[in-house]
């Protein structure tokens, strides 16, 4: 038996069934948060250095945690080469405009990762299910996006597409601590918890979803998410394994000796009004 599993339950045919692994300890996973996040930076060396472009597309439930991955990316990492891209709802002039157009906008430059929280599958998905498009255009999508992708990675962009997986018990306590959490109630919205209610017609529509985009060249990667720490860990290593980098040794500088104070130079700055020390 090993650490992270209890006394093993009885599975189909009597077989023994492990249970799920215990809940992984803070420490633990901001050690291996840390090591995943060095490589991060080493990825973004090697972005930069090679011109690469990259896109990265957050797909999943509500709750599931594609904003949290995202920011466990980015917090150690240059902002000029992670890009954190989460689109509110088109305006009119969008609506007016080809459905990739607004999403296409946002792809890399040379040396550029962006990070979609949400893409162009929200066609498939919120749309489909909360009725803010019709059938016939779901349709087109799903049968014209495979080609679109096919021609994102001809032209030498590397895409990665994950779709985080919550069950619905967990959804609902996502939901219900949110209500809770004042740091969280920025994340509430009617649509989202209307998902809740939606669960099965949310279902349904990912299922078609994936099984008419998942292609050979621009496949999904499924994340089971119930346990937040391991779903984040896991995605990244997932990722730096599907990025072909090198590591890039960084040509760090030397910190000076600061020059001599003039004797006529104080080091006080002219303000008048300093932050009270409340802490």
């Amino acid at each position: 038996m090993t650490d992270d599993f209890d006394e093993p339950t009885t599975g189909p045919a009597g077989a023994p069934a492990p249970r799920p692994p215990a809940k992984m300890k803070r420490k633990a996973f901001e050690a291996a948060l840390y090591e995943l996040q060095v490589e991060l930076t080493r990825l973004q060396a090697w972005v930069q250095a090679a011109g690469a472009r990259v896109v990265v597309v957050f797909e999943g439930r509500d709750t599931a945690g594609k904003g949290g991955v995202i920011s466990r990316i980015t917090a150690r990492t240059s902002p000029r080469v992670y890009k954190h891209v989460a689109l509110p709802k088109p305006s009119d002039r969008e609506r007016t405009q080809l459905y990739a157009q607004r999403y296409v906008a946002h792809f890399p430059a040379a040396g550029e990762i962006i990070l979609f929280d949400r893409s162009w599958y929200n066609r498939a998905g919120v749309e489909r299910v909360m009725g803010f498009c019709t059938e016939a255009e779901v349709e087109r999508f799903l049968r014209v996006v495979p080609d679109f992708e096919r021609e994102v990675i001809d032209q030498g962009i590397i895409l990665l597409k994950y779709f985080l997986d919550v069950g619905q018990d967990e959804q609902r306590r996502r939901f219900e601590a949110r209500i809770d959490d004042p740091l969280k109630h920025w994340k509430l919205s009617p649509m989202d918890t209307e998902s809740v209610r939606r669960w099965w017609d949310y279902t349904r529509a990912y299922q078609d979803m994936i099984a008419r985009t998942d292609t050979p060249h621009a496949p999904w990667y499924l994340v089971p998410a119930d346990d937040k720490r391991r779903a984040r860990l896991n995605l990244i290593a997932h990722l730096l394994d599907h990025i072909p980098y090198e590591r890039i040794e960084p040509d760090l500088p030397k910190v000076p000796k600061a020059e001599p104070r003039p004797p006529w130079l104080t080091e006080e700055l002219p303000a008048r009004h300093v932050v009270p020390a409340r802490y």
